[in-house]
C-alpha cells in the first residue's frame, strides 16, 4: 500500500467498538491524512482532531449519525501539532463545552479550553478505558492511549502504518523516542491504531522493527563517518542513494536526529562554520 493512497477510505469502522475518520490532509508527511478515531459504544471518546480542513467536521457528523451517536463524550489529544489538534475549534463551535484533554508541556497559544492530562490518569469511556502513556520523542507533550480491554494502542505519531515517524529538531529526542518505543514494546499490545495509516495487527512486530531500523540507521551513520563524511548532505548522499533527492530534505531531518543524538552520548563532535553545514567528526 503505497504512503499517500488515495484509495484510503475516508471513514471507517476498524472494530466495532473503534470508528475511524480521516483529516483529508494527506502529503508527504502524513501519508493519506490523519487519522481521527472514535472510541467506545454509544458515547463515543475522540482521539484527535485531524488538521481543522473544512471538510473534516461534516464527515465526522456524517459518520457518527451512520452510527446512532450525537455528539462526542470527550476529545483526548495525542500531541499538540497542527495535524492532530488543528480541529478542536470547529469541534468545539459544533458541540461547545466539550471536554477536550492533553498534556500540556511546553505549549503556546493553545485553543481555549483545554485540560491537562498526564501519565496514567485513565480516562472511562463507554465500555473502554484510555489509559494516557507519556511517549516523548516526536514531541515532548505525546501521549498514547492504550485500551486494556482490547491490547490496543492508539499511537499517535509514535508509530505509523506504512512509514517511519520524523524527529523534529526543535521539539524532538531521539534518545527519548527510543526509550518510548521501548516502554510500549513493555505493554501488552496486540494491535495499534496509528494517527497515520492502516491498523496494525502485530504490534509488537513492527515496535521491534522500529527499533531495529533506528539502530541500523545509527550505525550506517557510524560507518560513513569512518568513511571520511562530515556533513549532513554527504551522508545523506550516501545512506540515502535509493531515495528520490526531493525526499534528501527529510532525510537530512532524520540524520541529524542521529547525529544529536550521538553527540549527546559524546560519540561524535560538532564543528559550527559561519554559513556552512556543520561539520561532524567521531569522537
Amino acid at each position: 500500500m503505497p504512503w499517500i493512497d488515495p484509495n484510503f477510505p475516508k471513514s471507517a469502522t476498524p472494530a466495532d467498538w473503534v470508528g475511524r475518520v480521516l483529516g483529508l490532509n494527506p502529503g508527504m508527511m502524513t501519508g493519506p491524512g490523519t487519522n481521527t478515531y472514535l472510541v467506545g459504544d454509544r458515547a463515543p471518546i475522540l482521539i484527535d482532531t485531524g488538521a481543522g480542513v473544512p471538510g473534516w467536521m461534516p464527515l465526522l457528523e456524517t459518520y457518527m449519525a451512520e452510527r446512532g451517536w450525537r455528539a462526542p463524550a470527550r476529545v483526548l489529544i495525542t500531541h499538540r501539532h497542527k495535524d492532530h489538534l488543528g480541529g478542536v475549534k470547529d469541534l468545539l463551535q459544533q458541540y461547545p463545552g466539550t471536554l477536550v484533554s492533553k498534556m500540556i508541556h511546553k505549549d503556546t497559544d493553545l485553543p481555549a479550553g483545554i485540560s491537562d492530562l498526564r501519565d496514567g490518569q485513565a480516562v472511562k469511556g463507554d465500555g473502554v478505558t484510555l489509559v494516557p502513556i507519556h511517549t516523548p520523542g516526536h514531541a515532548s507533550d505525546h501521549l498514547c492511549y492504550f485500551v486494556p480491554e482490547t491490547k490496543s494502542l492508539f499511537t499517535g505519531d509514535l508509530v505509523l502504518g506504512g512509514s517511519t515517524t520524523v524527529i523534529p529538531d526543535e521539539d524532538g529526542d531521539l534518545t527519548q523516542y527510543m526509550n518510548s518505543l521501548r516502554r510500549i514494546l513493555r505493554l501488552d499490545v496486540a494491535t495499534i491504531y496509528p494517527a497515520h495509516g492502516p491498523v496494525i495487527e502485530n504490534a509488537k512486530a513492527l515496535i521491534k522493527e522500529y527499533i531495529a531500523h533506528r539502530l541500523e540507521r545509527e550505525r550506517q551513520i557510524l560507518a560513513v563517518m569512518g568513511d571520511g563524511k562530515t556533513t549532513i548532505p554527504e551522508m545523506v548522499k550516501v545512506i540515502y542513494a535509493a531515495v528520490p533527492e526531493a525526499l534528501h530534505g527529510h532525510a537530512g531531518q532524520s540524520v541529524h536526529s542521529h547525529l544529536r543524538k550521538l553527540k549527546a552520548e559524546k560519540r561524535v563532535r560538532e564543528e559550527r562554520i559561519s554559513g556552512q553545514p556543520s561539520r561532524w567528526t567521531l569522537a
